[in-house]
């Protein structure tokens, strides 16, 4: 697996070095070929079907076969921690309500509970590093939710590295295991969701870090901040970047650095999954934070993405863009949780139904 580069200090000696890495197996090119071709041969206007269509052979391509197979097994994990950030005046909640929320999603009353019912898929959460210790829940509960936490809230990003070395590779040894945890599952789709208060600051640092800007062009509102509180995240970010310095270069000792083990966990799941050839649906700034470091860390993990929906998140809409990813919702979401990818599943339902179902124009006669 990669490992972040074991500086202790705020500044290492020498410029780091890039971890050593492998690149992903790119999609079937064949079957892109195929499908773009059926998509042209259905008995429906050239262009007619739009992004629908470019879904569709997408879908083709990750799955390596034409028409592509409905999906059966689409799952969301989400993973949750707090940022020791948080406490330093960047967001407009406290950070206890992470744990609040998270007892949220178990009781299944979660905003993206209810769109996950609704369009079927399963759900699972996970506490990577929150701050609360969820004693009150039955025991089961809390040994599942809990089986791959790394520690309690990150070091705030400002002042410190979020992470340590040991505490980089537990995370990242999480997320691949829970890759393939959902992937022996039958997932033929994958989601990773986010929950933690303050979160938005981390993932703009590392957008930020990842694509050489400011704090001013990356740093949005999150949960909601004045002029004031916003100005003070920015502030906050470009200390932090400031504190990294050179070690920006080396993405995995950005993660360590900048993110946190939420963080961590989701790129590592992220990678797991193109490298086993499983497409995974981006959400929001979180999401599209992590699928840019999977793609830094493994190159060509990005052809197994899609992007679920746009973020009012600047940062978002910026890691996109080096992502080459145009997203299928842009509704002005930004609630997390995996939410905006689970309400655009349907649109990759239907962009299988239209492929495998439409006419072909040869069948009119």
């Amino acid at each position: 697996m990669v490992r972040a580069s074991p500086y202790a200090g705020s500044s290492p000696p020498t410029p780091p070095q890039e971890p050593v890495i492998t690149g992903v197996t790119a999609p079937s090119a064949a079957a892109r070929e195929q499908a773009a071709q059926r998509l042209a041969a259905l008995a429906t206007p050239p262009g007619a079907l739009g992004r629908l269509g470019e879904v569709a052979v997408w879908l083709s391509a990750a799955q390596g076969s034409v028409p592509p197979a409905p999906l059966a097994s689409v799952r969301l994990v989400i993973l949750a921690g707090d940022h020791g950030v948080a406490r330093h005046g960047v967001s407009a909640f406290p950070p206890e309500i992470t744990g609040a929320m998270v007892r949220t999603f178990l009781a299944g009353r979660a905003g993206v509970s209810a769109l996950a019912r609704t369009h079927g898929v399963h759900v699972r959460v996970l506490d990577l590093g929150c701050s609360d210790d969820f004693t009150d829940l039955d025991d089961g509960v809390r040994t599942a939710l809990q089986r791959h936490k790394v520690r309690q809230g990150s070091a705030p990003i400002h002042l410190d590295d979020a992470l340590t070395a040991g505490e980089f590779d537990a995370a990242w040894a999480a997320g691949e295991s829970v890759a393939r945890e959902e992937i022996a599952a039958g997932a033929d789709l994958l989601l990773t969701g986010d929950m933690g208060i303050g979160n938005t600051t981390p993932a703009a640092a590392l957008v930020a870090a990842a694509l050489g800007r400011p704090a001013a062009e990356v740093v949005g509102r999150g949960t909601g901040v004045d002029d004031i509180a916003l100005a003070h995240k920015s502030e906050v970010v470009d200390q932090a970047l400031a504190r990294v310095g050179a070690r920006s270069a080396d993405p995995a000792e950005t993660l360590r650095a900048l993110g946190s083990a939420d963080l961590v966990a989701a790129t590592a799941f992220l990678v797991t999954s193109a490298r086993e050839g499983v497409p995974a649906l981006l959400d929001g700034l979180m999401g599209v934070a992590c699928g840019l470091f999977a793609e830094r860390i493994a190159p060509g993990a990005a052809a197994w993405f899609a992007a679920g929906h746009r973020s009012p998140e600047p940062a978002q809409s910026l890691a996109l863009e080096a992502l080459g990813l145009t997203p299928l919702l842009d509704l002005g979401m930004r609630l997390g949780e995996g939410s905006g990818a689970v309400a655009a599943v349907p649109l990759l339902h239907s962009a299988v139904a239209l492929l495998r179902d439409v006419a072909l124009l040869e069948e009119l006669g």
